[in-house]
């Protein structure tokens, strides 16, 4: 019986807006995370298969199939295609998904799933030269583009949430990721890279220091007037790639590989386009009854933090224990480079599992347009 498992996650540092990964093209910055599967594993890259890569923003240096073109700029064999997802912010979750699932059923023995954003260089929304929403959609929804950060505002309201305790968790999430810094939890999962201002870039560049519920205070409303949802408890606009090698554990021997993880259970689920940050929610419910297991059995949680609003709701409707959730802080501290950000989390999850012993891991975010992937991830 063929499987899919995990045997390396690597990522960049998460650089802020116009810092220290500006500089670098998308397909440059995924080409280094590729690399650097080669140098942790030894793997010829000849014997991958796929290369499966999420990106959101796919216009300017983000178009031509990135995947291919970082495959490319790293220099690997011209034999080794790539195709690119668009998930929007889950993509490289679903990039995941793609190659677990295609290494299960035949088609691939050896893939790699990733994702990049450079959101500096190519700016959210950017891609939008015209409405993507057609007729059939908007006699259907409206004209309306969807607004995600209206949608974060509902579900604080509809949740009773206040400015407050999104501020609260928001604190925390930095305070959780500058201890992992501190106590060098990511060192391992990090591929540092020089920039090309010659500077060596090795830490995620959003986590602020120091940060107080006084300060988050005085910022104004970032969606409406009267709202809740601000600059300090939503995601940060980031730039940043990972790469996960998945294969079966049959080649992982073969290849003289110690897999990490297998991947255990993947799904999906959809709710309306707008408040459309809900479906983590039923995609997690949906994962426990495929997987038979429960809340309880899972050891740790990656809940894309797009704002605050979406992982408390998810905490409030699942039952987590709170310490079990983005233990090493979220997007908010740690950005959230869109195509890039479910590899991100996976890695950090993954990692995470494997220093703490942790048998079970799931993941899941919201995504553009309505939809949420969750994955369980077994430890080896």
């Amino acid at each position: 019986m063929r499987d899919a498992v995990i045997v390396e996650a690597v990522r960049t540092p998460t650089g802020k807006r116009n810092g220290g990964l500006a500089g670098i093209h998308s397909a440059d910055l995924s080409a280094h995370v590729l690399r650097a599967l080669v140098e942790r594993t030894g793997i010829d890259p000849a014997l991958v298969d796929d290369v499966i890569w999420g990106c959101v923003s796919q216009i300017g240096e983000q178009t031509f199939d990135i995947a291919r073109t970082a495959v490319l700029s790293a220099g690997w064999p011209e034999s080794v295609p790539g195709t690119t997802v668009d998930r929007q912010c889950g993509s490289s979750q679903q990039a995941v998904h793609f190659a677990a699932a295609g290494v299960i059923a035949g088609q691939y023995d050896i893939a790699v799933a990733g994702g990049v954003e450079v959101m500096s260089r190519t700016p959210m929304g950017s891609a939008f030269t015209a409405s993507p929403l057609g007729e059939g959609y908007q006699a259907r929804y409206g004209a309306d583009f969807p607004n995600q950060g209206v949608g974060a505002e509902d579900i604080a309201d509809s949740y009773g949430f206040s400015r407050e305790q999104m501020d609260e968790f928001a604190l925390r999430s930095h305070e959780r990721a500058a201890a992992a810094i501190d106590e060098g939890r990511f060192a391992g999962q990090i591929a540092p890279i020089t920039n090309p201002d010659g500077v060596l870039i090795e830490h995620d560049e959003g986590v602020r220091r120091g940060g107080s519920m006084e300060k988050m205070a005085g910022l104004k409303p970032a969606f409406k007037p009267d709202g809740k949802i601000t600059a300090a408890n939503s995601s940060q606009i980031s730039d940043g790639s990972a790469a996960l090698l998945i294969m079966t554990s049959e080649k992982a021997q073969q290849l003289g590989l110690t897999p990490i993880a297998r991947f255990h259970t993947g799904v999906l689920a959809g709710v309306a386009p707008m408040p459309m940050l809900h479906a983590p929610m039923p995609a997690t419910v949906k994962a426990f009854a495929k997987s038979g297991l429960g809340v309880n059995d899972i050891g740790a949680y990656e809940v894309n933090e797009a704002f605050a609003s979406v992982p408390m709701a998810w905490l409030k409707d699942i039952g987590a224990d709170d310490k079990t959730v983005n233990p090493n802080g979220g997007a908010i501290a740690l950005g959230h480079p869109l195509g890039g950000s479910g590899a991100r989390l996976m890695t950090t999850l993954i990692h995470h599992m494997r220093d703490n012993n942790i048998r079970y891991g799931l993941q899941t975010m919201c995504e553009g347009g309505g939809q949420a992937n969750a994955t369980i991830l077994e430890l080896l």
